[in-house]
């Protein structure tokens, strides 16, 4: 009994979508899309933007651990000198007083050398965190722009549509009835262009997943395009190319000299003309 109301329920709701689809205005449809894709696009920017704000907050975080690693030595130096000195000076007391605080320099030094490693490990995290997402913000922004120009595209076509169905229904009034129990020649043409309509728009919708290549095909000629300027850039200022360019020219060469023809053996020497024999 069960099974039988859940497939009931699937089947109203099907049907009920499938005529709200119908009767639902392509343009208002249109804009809702532009408009959940623009919401999604915000939603990342902030995401992005609270992974960009942890890498600096670390970064921050980093400096000033630094810093204190630095001050915390410099002092626990001086209070070595300052231990020694008074070693020297026959004062121990003092010795001992600077001893017992070089000793707690020393174990602040080594907490902060600690917590100095974690802070970095933290930051190179955030910070590839950061460049994903700025990358996902960029290629998103590109998706989003080619959608912007598609909608212009669709409202024109929308148009056309609806002028062409307005043509359509004006002529259709001029169709001889044949009877009423037959179909006009006009009724059988718009019922078969209708599913070859369809058909094709479902074919179309099938193709849509190419958008997606050629999204990755021109992101990569930009990527392409900016390492030939970065390239042309460094010969400029007369610097020498990353170490991976290199390693890689350097690969390059040994098929190159493999492939290379092999030298011809050296011609062998012609035998002198014998005296009085006339020269070829």
């Amino acid at each position: 009994m069960f099974k039988v109301i859940k497939r009931w329920w699937k089947y109203m709701t099907a049907k009920l979508s499938g005529s709200f689809n119908e009767r639902a205005d392509p343009k208002v449809q249109l804009e809702q899309a532009i408009m959940e894709a623009q919401e999604q696009h915000r939603r990342l920017r902030e995401q992005a933007a609270n992974v960009i704000a942890n890498q600096k907050q670390t970064e921050m975080r980093l400096s000033r651990a630094m810093e204190e690693l630095e001050k915390i030595n410099g002092n626990a130096r001086q209070a070595v000198l300052m231990a020694d000195e008074s070693t020297k000076g026959g004062d121990a007391a003092k010795a001992t007083d600077y001893t017992r605080a070089a000793e707690s320099f020393a174990n602040r030094l080594i907490a902060l050398e600690a917590e100095v490693e974690n802070l970095k490990a933290l930051h190179l995290q955030a910070t590839q965190a950061a460049d994903q997402a700025k990358h996902a913000v960029q290629q998103n922004s590109t998706a989003l722009q080619q959608k912007l120009s598609e909608r212009q595209k669709l409202l024109g076509q929308l148009d056309q549509a609806k002028m062409q169905e307005q043509m359509n229904k004006a002529m259709s009034s001029l169709s001889e009835t044949v009877g009423d129990d037959v179909p006009t020649l006009d009724e059988v043409r718009e019922k078969i262009e209708a599913r070859y309509a369809k058909a094709k728009g479902m074919s179309e919708l099938t193709d849509a997943s190419v958008e997606t290549r050629m999204l990755e095909i021109e992101q990569a000629s930009m990527n392409r395009q900016a390492e030939t300027r970065l390239a042309e850039i460094r010969a400029q200022l007369g610097l020498a190319p990353p170490a991976d360019a290199a390693a890689g020219e350097v690969g390059g060469g040994t098929p190159a000299a493999a492939n290379a023809p092999a030298q011809s053996p050296a011609a062998e020497p012609q035998p002198e003309p014998e005296p009085g024999t006339p020269a070829s």
